[in-house]
């Protein structure tokens, strides 16, 4: 990544509510619906007349949007849904569904006195929709393998991609998130770690006639007591 230059002095801005900066942006856990709220005030705020409301079509057109939500092995369209249900779970967006003659869409403004005189807009000027907010609701969803790495290792190249969707494939989802736990608790963060405990529990597995999962549920300082360092 460059180095950013820093602002132009002729710059222009786009407006941000105080209250983002003090006990919310405190409470903010995932970086991309922060990331996703900012992108969409900005979009918001770019929009003329008296419907500016933005659509997931809109929204899923949005190069910027759609690099920040990127995720690997995962399709756009499914990485934005999940990033907006979080932003709206956050609090941070209005999410409505609204319904017409030609389909039901859903759209979405951002939770400021701006956004939801948008939406008020909407529905004074088109009585004929029948428009209902969607219910906030934080998914409750385990986390991917890509998000573990990047959460616990670093950022991942194409080719630790590949390995990682290899290895997504070949191992159940808890395998993958106790085997992360481990290395983080013992502070032997890399993925050649990872993936030596992961084959050992396959082997384990195999050998013990196993198809369930881990053949036993034991901590990580008690596996390595019996076991000792993966890879030693």
């Amino acid at each position: 990544m460059t180095p950013f230059d820093g602002f132009p002095d002729n710059s222009e801005y786009t407006q941000v509510p105080n209250l983002l900066f003090g006990q919310t942006l405190e409470e903010i856990d995932d970086p991309l619906a922060l990331k996703c709220f900012l992108r969409v005030l900005w979009l918001h705020s770019q929009k003329k007349g008296i419907r500016n409301v933005l659509t997931k079509d809109e929204l899923l057109s949005d190069r910027t949007l759609t690099r920040v939500v990127f995720t690997p092995g995962s399709s756009t369209e499914a990485a934005l849904g999940y990033v907006l249900d979080r932003t709206v779970g956050l609090g941070l967006l209005v999410h409505l569904r609204v319904n017409s003659d030609n389909g039901v869409f859903d759209v979405y403004v951002p939770n400021t006195e701006k956004g939801r005189s948008s939406v008020q807009s909407l529905k004074d000027s088109r009585p004929d929709l029948e428009i209902a907010e969607v219910q906030r609701s934080v998914p409750v969803a385990r986390p991917n393998i890509f998000s573990l790495y990047e959460k616990n290792i670093g950022t991942i190249s194409p080719l630790m991609a590949d390995v990682l969707k290899d290895a997504e494939q070949h191992y159940p989802e808890s395998w993958v998130e106790e085997a992360f736990s481990e290395a983080v608790a013992l502070n032997r963060r890399s993925w050649r770690y990872i993936e030596t405990i992961l084959k050992r529990w396959d082997k384990e597995r195999k050998d013990d006639g196993e198809h369930r999962g881990h053949p036993e549920k034991i901590d990580a300082r008690e596996r390595i007591r019996r076991h000792g360092f993966p890879g030693t």
